[in-house]
C-alpha cells in the first residue's frame, strides 16, 4: 500500500528549463510525502528531463509521441499506485506554495461530494481566474466573436464576471487544468480527461462531465501556487490558435450532441472559424 495521500503528475515538452522550479517547490508543499511522475512528450530529447526527474526522486515516464495534455495526464494518472486518494495535475511551470497541496487535499475532504478542487493562480502579479461557469453558447459565441473588437461586450463582462476580488471559496463549473486537485475516486469514474483534446479545454470539458456526474468542483483561493506562463506555446501562436479554436468546437459539439442540435453545432464552427481567421491575421501583422 502506497504511503503517499497525493500524487502529482505533470507533463513536459521541452519543460526543461521550468521542471526545476516545479519539482522543487514540491518539497514544501505537502508535509506527507508525495509520489511524483512527469510523462515527457518529447521523450526523443528528453535527456534532461529525465536527469532532473532522477535528481528529484520523480517518475519519469516517456510517452510513445506527442499525446497532448490530457492524454499524457491519463498516462500518468494510470501509472500511479490506485490507492493514492487525491491527484495534483499541473503544467510543469507552476510553483506550487508552501503547504498548499495539504490545504487542497483539506478542502477537497470537507465534502465526499468535491471531486476536484482548485487553487488561487497568481501569474505576473495577477490573479488568473482560474475557477468559472461552463460557459453558455450564447455567451461562448459572443465572446469568442467579439472580445478583441469590442472588449466591453457583454458576453465578455459576462464571461469574466466570476473573477472576484476578494477571491473566495466556491463551487466551480469548471477549474483551470494548469493546476488542480482531483479525487482519484471521481476522475476515474468519469475516464479521465478525454484525449481527444490535444490541448486546450480539456480541463473545461473535465469539469462539465464531473459536475453532470454528481460531483463539485470547487474553487479553494487558501491554496496558491505561480504560474510562469505558456513557456511550450510561445513560438508558434498562430497554430495554437487554430488548436484552441478546433478544441473550443469540440466542446461545444461533444456538450450539444444531439442531431437537432445541428444548427447549434454549424452557428459555432461559423463564429469559432471567423474568429480564429480575425486572431490569426493579427498575430501575423505583428510578425
Amino acid at each position: 500500500m502506497s504511503a503517499a495521500k497525493a500524487g502529482v503528475v505533470t507533463v513536459s515538452y521541452g519543460s526543461e528549463g521550468v521542471l526545476n522550479g516545479f519539482f522543487s517547490s514540491l518539497d514544501v508543499a505537502s508535509a506527507t510525502p508525495l509520489q511524483a511522475v512527469v510523462a515527457d512528450n518529447r521523450p526523443e530529447a528528453g535527456a534532461a528531463v529525465r536527469e532532473l526527474a532522477e535528481r528529484y526522486g520523480v517518475t519519469y515516464l516517456p510517452m510513445t509521441g506527442n499525446l497532448g495534455y490530457g492524454g499524457a495526464m491519463n498516462a500518468a494518472v494510470r501509472s500511479l499506485p490506485t490507492d493514492i486518494p487525491w491527484v495534483l495535475v499541473s503544467n510543469p511551470d507552476i510553483e506550487i506554495q508552501p503547504g498548499a497541496i495539504d490545504e487542497l487535499v483539506r478542502v477537497g475532504e470537507s465534502d465526499a461530494r468535491i471531486g476536484a478542487v482548485g487553487p488561487l493562480v497568481e501569474t505576473d502579479g495577477e490573479i488568473y481566474p482560474s475557477a468559472r461557469a461552463i460557459p453558455s453558447l450564447r455567451m461562448g459565441l459572443g465572446h469568442a466573436l467579439f472580445a478583441n473588437i469590442w472588449p466591453s461586450n457583454p458576453w465578455s463582462r459576462r464571461y469574466h464576471s466570476d473573477n472576484e476580488r476578494p477571491p473566495r471559496e466556491r463551487d466551480a463549473g469548471w477549474l483551470s487544468g494548469s493546476c488542480l486537485l482531483i479525487r482519484r475516486e471521481a476522475f476515474d469514474a468519469v475516464g479521465g480527461f478525454d484525449d481527444r483534446f490535444f490541448m486546450y479545454f480539456e480541463d473545461v470539458d473535465l469539469g462539465y462531465r464531473l459536475s453532470k456526474a454528481g460531483w463539485r468542483n470547487r474553487y479553494a483561493p487558501s491554496a496558491t501556487v505561480m504560474h510562469a506562463g505558456a513557456h511550450s506555446t510561445d513560438e508558434n501562436s498562430t497554430k495554437m490558435v487554430l488548436v484552441h479554436h478546433e478544441s473550443a468546437y469540440l466542446f461545444v459539439a461533444s456538450k450539444y450532441r444531439g442531431w437537432y442540435l445541428a444548427p447549434v453545432r454549424l452557428a459555432a464552427r461559423i463564429g469559432l472559424a471567423a474568429r480564429a481567421f480575425l486572431v490569426t491575421r493579427v498575430f501575423n501583422r505583428r510578425r
